[in-house]
């Protein structure tokens, strides 16, 4: 509801432990496609004002896919979405747009993994805020020059390697600034060999690939680091002035 009032559509996919999906009922669009209404549930955290501005229903289109495609671990899945219009949006168009996802948890892991923002160091909210706002500016500011590398050379900027780019952004740097504000020309020559740079490591476009879900590292056999390195090193200290 929150997204569809501020004019965002969705695609996602049902939680079958929430809520069962009955193609018995509702407006029927096709095989295993129709449109239904959700009634307001009862919900945790959204109380007084926010629960009352809540529609009573919410009318949403629910078709189910099914997965033939070896290895997938997902034989069927129901997807829910706010586009309403078969002739527009398809069954198989949604199909394919939910299958994009899979974009999304590649960005995850460039943010998390490549960005080392899986771990996050300050320690008062306010701090952590500004950090991830910060990961967030420069994840987009590397996206953006990704873009206009791949649009100078007539790629998709899927296409380009989110790590080499960060690494080539970072390797051009010193010259960037060294260069300064001396000569506007030289500036743009060598943002240009930055772009035809970037462009040059590619990726593989893999939609049918899949792996085992399971942990290849094995963890170390050490305690879990409870306080902060400096107090464990003090206890540490302190064990070994009592022996």
């Amino acid at each position: 509801y929150e997204l569809t009032d501020r004019g965002v559509h969705v695609v996602t996919r049902l939680n079958k432990a929430l809520r069962k999906a009955d193609f018995r009922k509702g407006k029927r669009l096709g095989k295993d496609d129709h449109i239904v209404q959700w009634p307001k549930p009862k919900m945790r955290g959204v109380r007084g004002q926010a629960y009352k501005a809540m529609p009573e229903y919410v009318t949403v289109r629910e078709l189910r896919i099914r997965v033939e495609q070896a290895g997938f671990r997902s034989k069927e899945i129901i997807i829910v979405t706010t586009l309403l219009d078969p002739t527009e949006f398809s069954k198989q168009d949604l199909a394919d747009l939910f299958r994009a996802r899979w974009n999304q948890e590649l960005d995850l892991r460039s943010i998390k993994t490549t960005m080392q923002m899986d771990f996050l160091r300050c320690e008062t909210p306010d701090l952590v805020r500004k950090e991830v706002w910060t990961h967030l500016l420069a994840y987009n500011l590397i996206r953006t020059v990704m873009a206009q590398a791949a649009d100078n050379h007539g790629q998709h900027p899927r296409t380009l390697s989110f790590k080499a780019t960060a690494q080539t952004m970072e390797a051009f740097q010193p010259f960037l600034v060294a260069l300064g504000r001396r000569s506007h020309q030289l500036r743009e020559e060598m943002y240009q060999h930055l772009l035809d740079t970037i462009v040059v490591h590619r990726v593989a476009n893999r939609p049918d690939r899949f792996e085992p879900r399971k942990k290849k590292r094995r963890r170390m056999p050490y305690d879990l680091l409870t306080k902060t390195r400096a107090k464990t090193k003090l206890d540490i200290l302190r064990r070994v002035s009592t022996n």
